[in-house]
């Protein structure tokens, strides 16, 4: 199945979630599942990063968890391991293509000009994360990206908030957004799993 398959079943945002203390991850899926956001994207910005996908995959099977953050091949391998079924990255390389397609993990891996995609473009992959979104050109260089890439989607990620997230929406190569509004650290860390529930609803 691919990002866009499963977006049709969830909400068109992926939270990007970052795992501090290993208590957290569970309530926090079970949260943004109960709120309707089931593609959750688990960075590997900290410590506890692996064992969150491997509790959230074992514990909370209405959710698809996939790692997010990734920077090497062995990011990719360990949380596969782990029970990803899909990485994002923040950008591109054969290596990491080639890893994702050697174990058929779903990847989308970060572009932010024309060369990235046409990169992407030769490994046969056509969906993309746009980042950093914001500070590379917003909305308006997704549409100028619409012209010479006309069957590439994108999700952009990076300066995206409940403010902007349907500017980038309405667009046609846009499938999704990537965020952290949904899951902040302040709420995170208070354990306001209704907060982050509501949210999820309202996204």
């Amino acid at each position: 199945m691919d990002f866009n398959a499963w977006i049709k079943n969830s909400k068109p945002v992926i939270p990007v979630i970052v795992i501090d203390e290993l208590e957290h991850a569970v309530p926090l899926a079970k949260a943004l599942v109960a709120g309707g956001v089931t593609l959750l994207e688990v960075t590997m910005r900290t410590n506890a990063a692996l064992a969150a996908i491997e509790k959230i995959s074992a514990e909370v099977p209405d959710a698809i968890v996939g790692v997010g953050t990734v920077t090497s091949a062995n990011h990719i391998q360990q949380a596969y391991d782990a029970g990803a079924q899909f990485a994002l990255s923040p950008g591109i390389s054969d290596g990491l293509i080639t890893k994702a397609q050697t174990l058929k993990l779903p990847f989308m891996p970060g572009v932010m000009t024309p060369s990235d995609i046409m990169l992407g473009l030769e490994a046969n992959l056509t969906q993309f994360k746009f980042f950093p979104a914001q500070q590379a050109g917003g909305a308006a260089m997704l549409k100028a990206f619409a012209g010479p890439f006309p069957h590439v989607m994108f999700c952009p990620t990076g300066g995206i908030s409940q403010n902007n997230a349907q500017e980038y929406l309405a667009l046609e190569n846009v499938m999704a957004v990537g965020g952290s509004w949904l899951c902040s650290k302040a709420l995170v860390h208070a354990k306001d799993w209704t907060a982050i529930e509501a949210l999820a609803k309202a996204c």
